[in-house]
């Protein structure tokens, strides 16, 4: 057991509460192993793979997204700085689209919210250019390629 955490460790090390932690196990975030006496340890480099968890959730990525990056890098020793050089790339352009979609929210809705015309066709941020018209009559879910065009 000494290259192996016992979760209250992974827990004080990262941050990270015991639940969370439960959480990401159920999700296949992160593994661990049972003791003899079924307690849950992790191995020491389950450190790293937590804290780029992290590092994602609080870019906004959704678990689906991390789950794939955590799927190409190696689950028998920590990451290494080549392999986050990997997941940071991919990772790079979903955040500067996200980006300039918040920009572009962020510059245009004080104009919105004065403008009183709750309009569907001519709104710039629900419906800039008129898009949802391309898809015909009715209602239409706002998608992210519309609302980022």
């Amino acid at each position: 057991m000494a290259g192996e955490l016992p979760i209250g460790e992974v827990s004080d090390r990262t941050g990270v509460s015991v639940s969370a932690l439960h959480f990401y196990e159920r999700k296949h975030l992160i593994r661990s192993q049972r003791t003899g006496s079924n307690h849950r340890v992790y191995p020491r480099n389950i450190i790293r793979r937590v804290t780029v968890i992290q590092i994602a959730q609080r870019a906004g990525l959704s678990l689906a997204a991390i789950a794939d990056a955590l799927d190409q890098l190696p689950k028998d020793r920590a990451i290494s700085a080549m392999d986050w050089g990997r997941v940071s790339t991919a990772w790079r352009d979903d955040l500067t689209e996200r980006i300039e979609l918040l920009t572009s929210l962020r510059d245009e809705l004080t104009g919105c919210i004065g403008c009183g015309c709750l309009s569907v066709d001519e709104c710039p941020l629900a419906n800039k250019g008129d898009k949802l018209a391309e898809l015909g009559a009715g209602a239409h879910l706002l998608g992210k390629e519309i609302a980022a065009s």
